[in-house]
């Protein structure tokens, strides 16, 4: 995995920087509730999504795990960001009206405590609206997808009837769901390429090293190697805390 403390420097930057924000946050909105007054985003990262979940009513907290991710969105956003592990939520039982986990699940492999852990802290009636399939969501069919498909991991942390067993199990009810463009997020042969190499992919992909050096060749020698492919789609599940 990567470290998030190195990243936290440019990842805006190399993630689609506030086109890709801005749509995820507006994805985000629309499925919570007018009436919710608190809303968590757990994972926040450099906050850059999270700054743009403010709405006139609606108190947004920041949460993330590491260090200088978490120093980035305090910056953006204020003293409503805490350092914290996603798998013990620094807040009461039933004290928020939304949590949010945007690019968060895909990436653990107990990715069910945390769907527990974000149940664990809504209250009746409360969203919990989290990103799933997100790898699945980069396969847009272009001659880079086609290289990479079979070496996808079959089954993902954040493969959506994963989740949503997962979410029925502590009182959630899937009541929507939406989808978003990842602006920026296209990628090219080169890039791919330079992915491959470096492990970018490892909770994506299964290769060995011998696969690994094999597929970074070959998508180095397709055409238009600077030119990125279509932007990928995400998909956002709304689960509602029933009683």
């Amino acid at each position: 995995m990567l470290d998030y403390d190195v990243e936290a420097a440019r990842y805006d930057a190399t993630r689609g920087g506030v086109p890709r924000a801005h749509a995820a946050a507006r994805a985000v909105l629309a499925l919570v509730p007018e009436r919710a007054r608190t809303l968590l985003d757990v994972g926040c990262g450099t906050g850059l999504v999270t700054e743009r979940l403010a709405r006139p009513g609606l108190r947004v907290f920041g949460m993330d795990a590491a260090a200088g991710m978490a120093r980035t969105a305090a910056d953006r956003i204020g003293t409503t960001v805490v350092r914290g592990n996603c798998h013990r939520l620094p807040f009461a039982d039933e004290s928020l009206d939304a949590v949010s986990a945007v690019w968060l699940l895909h990436l653990l492999p107990d990715a069910l405590t945390v769907v527990a852990e974000c149940a664990r802290v809504l209250r009746a009636g409360g969203v919990f609206v989290t990103t799933v399939d997100k790898d699945a969501g980069h396969d847009m069919n272009s001659d880079v997808d086609q290289l990479l498909a079979p070496y996808r991991v079959q089954r993902a942390f954040d493969a959506a009837p994963r989740v949503q067993a997962a979410a029925c199990e502590h009182g959630l009810r899937r009541v929507g769901e939406a989808r978003f463009t990842g602006h920026g997020q296209g990628r090219s042969p080169s890039r791919a390429a330079g992915d491959v190499s470096s492990g970018y992919f490892a909770s994506a992909l299964s290769l060995d090293e011998a696969q690994t050096s094999a597929l970074a060749g070959r998508l180095s020698d397709l055409p238009n190697p600077d030119v990125p492919r279509a932007d990928p789609v995400y998909r956002l599940l709304a689960l509602r805390k029933t009683g």
